[in-house]
């Protein structure tokens, strides 16, 4: 089943150009062929293509539904992203399929990476929407410097998930259903300890991921599937 991103509005749908484009010239869908498309926002449509064009492509809607979240909590993961720019793509890829809302690039002192392309990461992660049947798109966020995302970070519970020697809380035990949870995941140097007293002045609590060392998306994609598991 092919699912596309439109704009909907009552009993109209309207496609992106670039979704129009994939719809009409790559799938070769046209005008009367029956199409299924989602807002991002909760809501599925189900109707037939009015107008194939590659720049707008319309739909007629016959039956709209609004969906609920499905999880009982919200996850936000603040990641610098790797060296391998391949590696974050994959952890964006699995971390929508498993369950997450928003996703922040920081660039911290030990950063390999200082750039990374929003607009792919955003492409990525309707994808996996769409290849997950979900009906929320999560937020994606710039990159920006770490120092100037603490400044206004926060949620009901917030953690940092460094590798110094610490008394650490085990994740496991501090997933709380209800909850919005930031989870600060670093770099592959790790954070700086001017980095972890910022978050602790933050009230973030240090937590241990496991008894093994994780590479950075290894460590996201943690934190995604052990709330999906918990809660």
């Amino acid at each position: 089943m092919n699912i596309f991103f439109a704009n909907i509005s009552g009993k109209e749908a309207t496609m992106s150009e670039e979704e129009s484009w994939h719809c009409v010239k790559v799938l070769r869908k046209k005008a009367g062929d029956p199409v299924t498309v989602i807002d991002g926002k909760g809501q599925r449509g189900e109707g037939i293509i009015a107008m194939a064009h590659p720049k707008q492509c319309t739909i007629t809607l016959h039956e709209t539904r609004f969906f609920e979240p499905n999880r009982n909590y919200r996850l936000h993961i603040a990641i610098a992203p790797t060296k391998n720019i391949d590696r974050i793509e994959w952890f964006v890829e699995k971390a929508v399929e498993i369950g997450i809302d928003e996703i922040s690039f920081v660039q911290c002192k030990n950063s390999e990476r200082t750039v990374i392309k929003t607009d792919r990461i955003h492409k990525i992660a309707e994808s996996a929407v769409k290849q997950s049947l979900q009906y929320y798109m999560p937020e994606v966020n710039d990159m920006i410097p770490y120092g100037q995302f603490m400044e206004h970070a926060g949620a009901d519970l917030c953690f940092i998930a460094h590798c110094e020697e610490d008394q650490k809380r085990d994740f496991k035990t501090c997933p709380q259903a209800g909850k919005s949870h930031l989870v600060l995941i670093g770099p592959e140097g790790d954070f700086t300890p001017v980095e972890i007293e910022q978050a602790l002045k933050k009230n973030f609590v240090p937590v241990s991921l496991g008894e093994n060392r994780l590479r950075t998306e290894t460590a996201g994609l943690y934190v995604c599937n052990t709330l999906a598991v918990v809660l």
